[in-house]
């Protein structure tokens, strides 16, 4: 955002006053606003339009103009478009979730109640059940509602910002990885996905209370991903060399 935005942000922020019922920043009205900050209603609305974009204004027909935090859509947008562009590749998107992860589940493990220990176990037999029928994208699904389950333990609002961009930019990999990492364990005659195994191992930690523990879990977690990864990779060059083969 360019200092010109930021100033303002910050005259709105003068001129807002916070609703008794609601607790919502509301703007006067448009031509109040315009006198107040000095601009002409056509360059007032091209601002506003401009932060509405970005998610720091809500305009409602009706009810009015409000200033806002934005949701994590902000963070979604801006991960699509820094992918998009080139500037982050997937392997950034990795090494950042898994660092980022890493941190959480050990202070996770310190904050957990028994309530957030049964939901998290809730999500893993989720996972499993719905690997186990071949339900991809529910299992995905599943994965996701965990980890978002462990930021929400914590209960840092910046987490769950980057948690949502994360998970937004790289639900479609993640799914087509764990749709082609399933169809090669089944082959294999394994009853259960191995990375949704993995989860319970987390679980454990957390409710012995041991962020060591549900570090070194998360980890595992985390390498596994990368050797069921290769193996599949292995797998799938094999199939098509004897696919050429033949």
């Amino acid at each position: 955002m360019d200092p010109e935005l930021i100033g303002l942000v910050d005259a709105l922020l003068r001129t807002a006053t916070r609703e008794r019922r609601t607790g919502l920043l509301r703007l006067p009205p448009e031509r109040e606003l315009g006198a107040e900050l000095n601009m002409s209603r056509g360059a007032l609305r091209e601002q506003l339009s401009c932060l509405a974009m970005l998610g720091f204004v809500n305009r409602t027909q009706g009810r009015g103009t409000y200033l806002q935090v934005p949701d994590a859509s902000f963070m979604q947008v801006y991960f699509s478009l820094a992918r998009r562009f080139g500037h982050l590749g997937p392997a950034q998107f990795e090494q950042a979730r898994e660092l980022l992860e890493m941190s959480v589940v050990a202070e996770a493990a310190r904050r957990a109640t028994d309530a957030d220990v049964r939901s998290l176990r809730d999500q893993v037999d989720a996972m499993i059940e719905a690997s186990g029928v071949g339900a991809v994208e529910e299992a995905t699904e599943a994965d996701f509602d965990f980890h978002r389950l462990l930021f929400g333990i914590v209960g840092n609002p910046m987490f769950d910002f980057l948690h949502e961009g994360f998970a937004h930019v790289m639900r479609e990999d993640l799914t087509e990885r764990r749709a082609r990492t399933l169809r090669i364990e089944q082959r294999a005659g394994k009853p259960c996905f191995e990375t949704d195994r993995v989860h319970y191992d987390i679980v454990d930690a957390i409710e012995r209370r041991d962020p060591d523990a549900a570090r070194a879990a998360m980890a595992r977690h985390f390498e596994l991903w990368r050797s069921l990864t290769e193996s599949v990779k292995s797998a799938e060059a094999a199939e098509s060399a004897e696919a050429a083969a033949s």
